[in-house]
């Protein structure tokens, strides 16, 4: 099986996935390629993946999707910042500050439901692109600087507790809430593809996935 996720779901969606698939199916070996969200449908559609799974996917003819998890985001911030010492934080308090995002053609959708939560605040948000946008390097910028992360809380908590020197918080007013996405060609349904499916679903039904996002504790 030729998996294509996007980055941020290594950190605890794709354990997870690639666990039930294994116990389900121990003869069947994943092969799992990192892509941004935006790759993942032409790949599956030229059936150079079988499944994929990406952030906030758009629609393409010849690959069907399926919700398979919702999460909300977390800020992330240097323990320096200012805003280290609030929580939960309103998301227009984030008005004046600089928000460190990955390139829009890399997730166009992920990225404009973010853009689209800022202006439901009341404010236009301030970006900078991180032009080499891999999890880690961007953690590594969040430390060094000044900008604000606002990343799917299984990467935002999981930084928080890895890294020194780096807070998450809860987003309120609104919340923001990403959704992940299993993909898979119309054209291409094979047995393996089908038996990981369910594997998945079954995955996303265990772990709450597609519940309404639960409160973060304190």
């Amino acid at each position: 099986m030729r998996l294509g996720y996007a980055p941020t779901a290594g950190f605890e969606t794709l354990a997870a996935i690639l666990a039930a698939v294994e116990h389900d199916s121990p003869n069947v070996t994943v092969i799992a390629s990192e892509l941004f969200s935006a790759e993942v449908p032409g790949r599956v559609l030229a059936g150079e993946l079988d499944v994929g799974l990406a952030l906030h996917p758009e629609p393409t003819r010849g690959v069907r999707s399926e919700p398979l998890r919702k999460e909300p985001h977390v800020l992330l911030v240097s323990q320096r910042h200012r805003l280290a010492g609030a929580d939960p934080i309103p998301l227009a308090g984030l008005a004046n500050e600089t928000l460190l995002l990955f390139p829009r053609e890399l997730a166009r959708a992920y990225y404009d439901s973010i853009v689209a939560a800022c202006e439901q605040a009341g404010f236009q948000p301030r970006v900078e692109a991180f032009s080499d946008p891999p999890p880690q390097a961007m953690l590594a910028r969040l430390q060094a600087g000044h900008e604000v992360g606002l990343p799917p809380a299984s990467l935002g908590l999981h930084a928080a507790a890895a890294q020194p020197g780096l807070i998450a918080r809860r987003i309120v007013e609104p919340e923001i809430v990403a959704e992940w996405s299993i993909l898979w060609s119309e054209r291409a349904r094979s047995a393996a593809i089908t038996r990981f499916l369910e594997s998945a679903r079954r995955c996303a039904e265990e772990n709450g996935w597609l519940a309404s996002p639960v409160a973060l504790s304190a």
